[in-house]
């Protein structure tokens, strides 16, 4: 393929996503903005008001940064999750691969959708947010790559598990067991030096508190943990996954018969 075939093949996948995701945007954009901002009232109004500031910030300044960074997860997540598997389950994928597309090109036009729902998400809940508190942005290019980089991640994450899942209930598996733990347990609503040794300790093996604290560095410039080692296990698990998923296509693994 010619390099404009190659870009037209990428374009027009992931043209097709955006497009899927504005038609039904009450119900890719709208339920991540009405559950967080439930958040910002219970967690931030109601809650939040009665306790102490954080390094010189709000309950809420606080917990912004970590609530934009769990919509973008999920999100990213999911539609690239739902999106790989109906395209398999409906054979609509067996069209892209007879296709002389190359798989980098595949990957990337599932991806892509990913990213920019989950960019797209956390902009609506960044927008939202201001209706309650001041917000502040420390370093902008901060927070801008390291959005890009998370939902790169779970993008690809959500890829993966839709390669492996066999029927429906295999995409909610990981995302309702995994997924959704890990990041309330992510530094989300607390600052880990408020834990006990041990437990701060276990938290440093949790990957999404690297990616909270970067996203939250970017805007109120703090963190819990350095920025460096959060950017560098951000692109390290990146290549790990990008990796797997070029091994996954190649091999055809759960989807070439």
């Amino acid at each position: 393929m010619t390099g404009y075939q190659m870009w037209t093949s990428y374009y027009t996948m992931a043209r097709k996503e955006f497009v899927r995701m504005i038609r039904i945007w009450s119900q890719t954009l709208l339920p991540p903005i009405v559950t967080t901002s439930l958040y910002f009232v219970v967690f931030g109004s109601f809650i939040g008001s009665q306790l102490a500031a954080i390094e010189g910030f709000s309950y809420m300044q606080f917990i912004v940064p970590g609530l934009i960074m769990m919509s973008m997860i999920t999100s990213s997540y999911m539609n690239t999750v739902s999106t790989f598997y109906f395209a398999k389950w409906q054979r609509t994928l067996d069209e892209i691969l007879v296709s002389p597309t190359p798989n980098w090109i595949v990957i990337a036009g599932f991806i892509s959708g990913g990213m920019i729902r989950g960019l797209l998400v956390g902009t609506l809940v960044l927008i939202v947010s201001l209706f309650f508190t001041h917000l502040v942005i420390h370093q902008l290019a901060i927070v801008i790559l390291a959005g890009i980089l998370t939902t790169m991640l779970f993008s690809l994450a959500g890829l993966v598990n839709g390669i492996f899942a066999k029927g429906f209930d295999g995409i909610s598996i990981v995302p309702t067991f995994v997924l959704t733990p890990l990041t309330y347990l992510g530094g989300v609503f607390f600052s880990i030096n408020q834990f006990p040794e041990f437990w701060r300790i276990v938290s440093l093996f949790n990957p999404i508190l690297y990616m909270v604290n970067a996203f939250r560095y970017g805007f109120l410039g703090i963190s819990d943990v350095s920025i460096a080692m959060s950017f560098s296990i951000l692109i390290a698990i990146n290549v790990v996954l990008l990796g797997l998923t070029v091994y996954l296509f190649k091999k055809g693994w759960g989807f070439k018969n």
